[in-house]
């Protein structure tokens, strides 16, 4: 029975809880051994609440007896990620400073899975503040990839995207600035989604009008992160960015003859990103495979000239507004590479912001442009496969050196600066049985149309179902 719960999907669980046919208490408990069998292995959960989690699902199997209409993830268990606060539950951002840190209540993401049933087990590991796009960090260690323990697991979403491949939990809430739901999805073979910029509102934040972080679903199949971003989308209030389209829009089946659609594929963003030939060989079948969907598949590349100094400045601007006094306080508790980072957010003048922003608008206007003539756009999530968990990032791909730790991150952080929509799909695996993912993008706000589109792929090719040895119970 708990092999059969720990990687079913959500949307099953969900039913069978509702219908009663499991109780809230098996489906924790299965989840709970679960994380007791494989989590020693990859240190995906950091902070585990398990005695509070079976409290929780005691009471969810008490308010369905009673006849209280059940929420859409009625007893669902997850672990949230571990910058997302948690009201009563240690969240430390990865860093020693916030070692003994209890946020007295939940941020919206938290908050709205709370209130549409979810049952928190504890919380996910991420890089020091989310930095970087491999997890680990000084106050609780390296998360290691499931289907290779020597690998990294990606970031900075690395501990929910591990946890999901292990069957650890079915759902997990994530962020995105340069990668971090995507990367990590495609390093650990589940799927991970990027949305529009004010599709889930965050709150609080510093920087309410920001666009280039967004906060999102992963699961181990698109129509499961669609049943997540149901609950997360919607508008609120407390975010001037909030889209007004309502989250249950993303409830509605998947299903989608894809014939007819106008798709680019391009290996390498027209040879601005160099690609591991591991990487390559992988996707290389994916092109066919929406040709035999129907599709109509070019090699073509909008022009993201631009992008690059566009996120960089971005980024350093939101690290300086977000951690420039904490570093000013204790430098000496900083990783190099994020000390770095806030320093170069310190430096920018006002006219570097405005040229940002120049360049963004421009590169918003020559991507819409693009999308007038394709309705997806298909490309490499990651540029290398899962790489020696021991560097801090590849310090080469494809024989191309790489300057510093967001370099290797170009065929996702350059789609960031973009706005639009994009999901990591599981697309293949090298020759030595690591995870590659599929970048699906979609035109300014498509963000449905990118899940349908996704979904036709999945259940094409089934890659998704391939689990790691080690977390066969």
């Amino acid at each position: 029975m708990s092999d059969e719960i720990h990687f079913a999907s959500a949307r099953d669980l969900a039913r069978r809880m509702r219908a009663r046919e499991l109780s809230a208490r098996e489906v924790v408990q299965a989840h709970l051994d679960q994380i007791d069998r494989t989590n020693p292995e990859v240190n995906a959960i950091v902070t585990l609440i398990a005695e509070d989690a079976m409290r929780q699902a005691r009471e969810a199997d008490e308010r369905l007896a009673a006849g209280e209409r059940p929420g859409p993830l009625h007893g669902l268990p997850a672990a949230h990620k571990d910058t997302h606060a948690t009201g009563g539950i240690r969240t430390t951002s990865g860093s020693p400073i916030f070692a003994e840190h209890v946020p007295d209540a939940d941020e919206l993401v938290v908050e709205r899975m709370r209130a549409a049933g979810v049952i928190t087990l504890g919380k996910t590991n991420v890089p020091e503040f989310a930095a970087g796009s491999h997890t680990f960090n000084p106050l609780f260690g390296l998360t290691r990839n499931p289907y290779d323990p020597s690998r990294s697991a990606g970031g900075s979403s690395g501990g929910a995207a591990a946890a999901l491949a292990c069957g650890m939990h079915p759902l997990a809430d994530g962020s995105d600035m340069g990668g971090s739901l995507r990367n990590p999805a495609s390093f650990c073979n589940v799927v991970g989604f990027r949305p529009s910029p004010g599709r889930v509102p965050s709150w609080p934040v510093p920087a309410g009008w920001a666009t280039l972080g967004v906060q999102g679903p992963m699961a181990r199949e698109v129509a499961d992160v669609a049943l997540l971003l149901s609950v997360l989308a919607g508008p609120d209030p407390r975010s001037p960015i909030a889209l007004e389209t309502p989250g249950s829009v993303f409830a509605a089946p998947l299903g989608r003859d894809l014939a007819g659609l106008r798709v680019a594929w391009s290996p390498d963003l027209g040879g601005a990103v160099p690609v591991d030939p591991a990487v390559t060989g992988a996707l290389e079948p994916a092109a066919k495979v929406f040709e035999e969907l129907g599709c109509a598949v070019e090699e073509a590349c909008p022009d993201l000239s631009g992008a690059d100094e566009v996120f960089r400045t971005l980024r350093a601007w939101h690290w300086d507004i977000a951690l420039r006094p904490l570093l000013d306080e204790r430098r000496a508790e900083f990783k190099t590479s994020l000390a770095e980072n806030i320093d170069a957010g310190r430096s920018l003048t006002g006219a570097d912001l405005g040229r940002a922003e120049v360049l963004h608008t421009a590169l918003f206007h020559r991507v819409r442009e693009f999308f007038e003539r394709y309705d997806a756009l298909l490309l490499p999530v990651s540029q290398v496969p899962p790489f020696d968990a021991a560097l801090e990032y590849p310090e080469e791909v494809a024989g191309q050196p790489m300057r510093d730790y967001l370099e290797w991150m170009r065929s996702c952080f350059l789609i960031s600066a973009t706005g639009c929509p994009a999901l990591s799909v599981p697309a293949g695996f090298t020759g030595d049985g690591l995870p590659v993912g599929l970048q699906i993008v979609g035109p300014h706000h498509a963000d449905f149309a990118v899940l349908q589109i996704g979904h036709a792929f999945e259940q094409a090719t089934r890659h998704g179902t391939r689990r790691p040895p080690l977390a066969a119970g």
